[in-house]
Parts: structure tokens; sequence; C-alpha cells
């Protein structure tokens, strides 16, 4: 009688892929007040958890946002604005339905963080012309979910690669007559009004719908949220650069990051929040 063929073996199953990060922000050299403001945070259908400025977790059971806000406004208006989009984040965006779709979850988002900033600004004083920007990254398994207003920033640099890609577009008139080719990369970094925005969350603006957008992340992927003040202290280039050499080691790679950027520059408030799908 013939023994039974043996059942073949079962491929062994991938580790779990799992997410690293670390955010640092900076006054810079000119500022007395930090107005820009960033989050990190871990939930699902039973908990929310906001993280700390470093960490390492696995992506499965859990969801994971991670967004950089730049507040203005007069007096301390533009840190309350930050200050409050952050939280807004925290309490709104776990009960948001991702069943309806991711895209129509983020719009909501930003329709009621635009609505409670436009309201505090015309009920207090002290919040008068309160406005941010905000860029949020929405993690799933195998997915980043991506919304975005004003001209902070959010970049990926996929696995593998050596050019950094600027998912979101910035929310200025400049930065649309680069994109139609009316001016130079050169001309629009160095024009006197390449910070002046034509969308924010807040101040008179009746209106905002973030910009959107879905990608695909895979291990060994980067992904880099940051304020203004960093994209005016290091080229795309550079940035590249510095995510690949400071990915793998022992240091922080924001905190690297606002350093460079505020020794090259440091005007504004710089803010960096680095994730790693490891």
């Amino acid at each position: 009688m013939k023994k039974p063929a043996p059942a073949p073996s079962l491929p062994p199953e991938p580790p779990p892929t799992a997410l690293r990060w670390s955010g640092w922000t900076d006054l810079g050299k000119v500022r007395k007040n930090n107005e820009d403001s960033f989050l990190g945070l871990r939930f699902n259908a039973q908990e929310t958890h906001r993280l700390g400025k470093y960490g390492e977790a696995p992506l499965g059971q859990h969801q994971y946002t991670f967004a950089v806000c730049d507040g203005m406004g007069g007096a301390l208006a533009g840190e309350y604005a930050s200050r409050i989009a952050v939280e807004k984040i925290t309490l709104l965006l776990p009960r948001a339905p991702a069943a309806t779709g991711f895209d129509r979850a983020l719009i909501q988002l930003y329709r009621e963080i635009h609505r409670a900033l436009v309201y505090l600004g015309s009920s207090y004083e002290e919040c008068a012309g309160m406005q941010t920007t905000m860029s949020l990254g929405w993690f799933t398994p195998g997915r980043m979910h991506y919304s975005h207003a004003g001209d902070s920033r959010i970049y990926h640099l996929p696995h593998g690669q050596s050019q950094i890609r600027q998912l979101t577009e910035d929310d200025t008139h400049v930065a649309w007559m680069f994109r139609q080719g009316k001016l130079t990369a050169y001309e629009a970094r160095t024009h006197p009004r390449r910070n002046v925005l034509q969308k924010a969350l807040g101040g008179d603006n009746q209106f905002v719908d973030p910009q959107t957008g879905s990608v695909e992340c895979a291990p060994g992927d980067i992904f880099l949220f940051c304020t203004d003040g960093l994209s005016e202290g290091l080229f795309d280039a550079s940035l590249a650069d510095l995510l690949r050499t400071i990915a793998g080691g022992p240091e922080s790679p924001s905190q690297r990051l606002v350093t460079e950027a505020v020794k090259n520059d440091g005007r504004d408030n710089t803010t960096a929040l680095v994730v790693q799908v490891v």
C-alpha cells in the first residue's frame, strides 16, 4: 500500500507591515512663537491614541493618520488655528464613515474644521483672521489616502527610487503659474509672493474643499509631511538625499531634516513628520 504523498507546504506568511515615524518642529531664526503643529494618531472602531514624536507599530488592526498644519493670523490666532485643527482631527477622523469612501470622509473632515475656524474667528477678537494649512495622510494596509489645503506638503519617496515625488499641489498663484509653465522652478522658488495662499482652512474663505488622492505604499517607502519652512530651506533633491541617508540610521530623520532646513533658511517655523513603511 502506497503512503499518501505529503501535503504541500505553504509558503511562510510575510511579516506584518509596520510604520516607523518621527516628528520634529523648530521656531526658526526669526519667529517668536511656533504656529506649526503636527499629529500622529492610531485608531480603530474601539479606541483612539495620540502618538508620540517617535515610534514604530504594526499596520493591520489599527489605522494611522499623520498631519502637519501651519497656522496664520494676528497675535496668537495662527497658533490657535493649527492646534484646533489637530484636535479636530483627533475627535472627528476616527468617527469618519470610511465605508462611504476615503475621499468623502476627508472632504467632510476639512469642511468641519473650516467651519469651526470661521466660527471662532468671527466670535472672538483674539481669533480674528485665524486660518491654517493642513496636509494629512491616512494609512491603511497597502495604501495611503491623503488630503491637503494650503502650502504645506506631502512627499513620497518609493523604495529603490532616486526621485522624490510631491503628492500635493501648493495652493498659491505662484505655484499655479509654475504648473502652467509660466514660471521656471527658480522663478517660482524666489518669487516675492510665493507664500500668498489662495486656499486655507478658516479666514475669509467661504468654502474649502481639499485636494485628495491615494497611493500604494510598500515596504521601504518613505513619506514626508512638512510645512513650508522645510521646503523653503531644502530643495527636493536634498530632501531625497537626506531621507535615503538617514532612514536606516540611529538619528531622527525629522530632526535632521529640520536642522538642515533651519540652518539654510530659518525665516519661518519649520516642521517635518517622516513616516517609513518597514
